[in-house]
């Protein structure tokens, strides 16, 4: 079987019930279409067909979700008009039942734990803030919490909290049988993409399964829902994050070439081929991506800071490979984790490293830190620095690459930090510049060698 659908069986039975799991209670939802974003956003729009009287009426709309922004809702059908709508978002727990109780007599029951009598008495909650105060009689007491079995009889539930998070909306009607389609925006429900990536460096390929990930945190099942995944993080009001999350897999050059999924606007669309439901307090995963033989290969990178001098380092280990649909994976990539995995001599897949991707344009070229090298080292050297006038200096710099592999490897070797008009006057091998600050020699390292290169840098600092 191949890895990447043996760890997809995985993901799919994790998310599996139990057999034996209790049946749902139904749900009053009606056709459900599920819009999930990429920034813990969703957009639940649901169709229900109401039986309304003639005139004003009070509507319930149970199951909805729990985190509901209730400022986006809307309620649309023909011949009604809104007049009011209230979120009842006081969930029915025994915290909030005794909480809503405080002025009100119930019950106690307690057992007596030596023979099992019971005795019942009846208790006036005084308040209910980090434990229960009572009167019972003329007596002052706290509810004890020391283990000993007692119950507290409600002689009613409070009407405002409910078993299901609703949404009660007041409306003028004509009346009769009418479809009603209630939409809003919610947090809770979220989604991210996963790679599984198989990597053959003898035949220089790779396999890739791409796996969504949805979880379903709002406090509501979505029951056979129509589920379109949103690949974007459309603004929520609140700004661009100030911190962002810098991906390290990287984007060598982006891709200009136009694929078959639905854009709306500036987002790529990625709708499920069957509906489903999306659980409360689950996850659930769905593949969207299956590729086997991609051209892929492996090189070592390693990137020198200004002045820079050091003691041997590892040079990073970098899968290579392109999103092209012509020699590549043929498809636009939602950001996500791409996990790579080799097999050992004994057949068997092991992990070697990890790298967070972000939204990447079919065509694209990629590069994958999948971590640091064990055999491959570069040393580098300030071997010397003048100043030859108030705001030029003279740096040479010598670098030192070893390889302790059986076999030649190549080595993308940088210096960074020539911005402005710092040039290189001598080099021992020809550099090639890859962006304003950076130059790169691409060194081929024989097996259980070494390569040295030098370079003379001319800069203003």
């Amino acid at each position: 079987m191949r890895l990447c659908a043996y760890i997809g069986l995985l993901l799919a039975s994790a998310a599996t019930p139990a057999i034996g799991q209790s049946a749902p209670e139904e749900s009053a939802q009606g056709d459900v279409s599920v819009t999930i974003y990429n920034n813990n956003q969703a957009l639940v729009q649901d169709v229900r067909t109401l039986t309304l009287p003639k005139g004003r009426s009070k509507q319930q709309f149970p199951d909805v979700s729990a985190q509901i922004r209730a400022e986006t809702v809307t309620l649309s059908g023909p011949g009604i008009g809104i007049v009011e709508q209230n979120f009842d978002f006081d969930l029915l727990t025994p915290a909030k039942l005794m909480e809503k109780a405080v002025g009100q007599t119930v019950t106690l029951i307690r057992t007596n734990p030596a023979t099992g009598a019971e005795t019942r008495v009846r208790a006036e909650i005084l308040a209910a803030n980090g434990g229960v105060v009572m009167k019972i009689g003329n007596s002052i007491e706290v509810l004890r919490d020391d283990g000993l079995p007692v119950r507290v009889i409600f002689d009613r539930v409070p009407p405002n909290l409910r078993a299901r998070p609703t949404l009660s909306v007041t409306l003028e009607s004509g009346g009769g049988q009418v479809p009603t389609a209630l939409s809003y925006l919610t947090p809770g429900l979220d989604w991210k993409a996963d790679y599984v990536t198989l990597f053959d460096e003898a035949r220089q390929t790779m396999d890739v399964q791409g796996w969504v990930t949805l979880t379903n945190n709002s406090g509501t099942d979505y029951r056979n829902a129509d589920v379109l995944l949103v690949a974007g993080s459309p603004n929520n009001g609140r700004g661009r994050n100030s911190f962002p999350q810098w991906p390290t897999g990287t984007i060598d050059s982006a891709g200009t070439e136009s694929g078959d999924r639905e854009r709306l606007g500036d987002y790529y669309l990625y709708p499920l081929a069957e509906r489903t439901t999306v659980a409360n307090a689950q996850q659930k995963q769905v593949s969207f991506l299956d590729v086997t033989g991609a051209p892929a290969r492996k090189v070592y990178e390693y990137t020198n800071g200004w002045l820079g001098s050091n003691d041997a380092a590892s040079a990073s280990s970098v899968l290579k490979f392109s999103t092209s649909r012509s020699g590549g994976l043929g498809d636009q990539l939602p950001a996500g984790i791409m996990r790579v995995y080799m097999r050992d001599r004994r057949g068997d897949p092991q992990f070697i490293g990890e790298s967070q991707i972000e939204a990447t344009p079919m065509g694209s070229a990629m590069s994958i830190r999948t971590g640091d090298a064990f055999d491959v080292k570069v040393k580098t050297v300030v071997e010397e620095r003048t100043r030859r006038s108030a705001n030029r200096w003279r740096t040479r710099m010598r670098y030192e690459v070893t390889n302790a592999r059986p076999e030649a490897v190549t080595v993308d070797l940088a210096q960074s930090g020539l911005w402005g008009d710092a040039r290189i006057e001598q080099e021992s091998q020809a550099s090639e510049r890859i962006s304003a600050d950076k130059v790169e020699w691409s060194l081929a390292v024989p097996a259980n060698g070494s390569v040295t290169v030098t370079a003379t840098f001319d800069s203003r600092y």
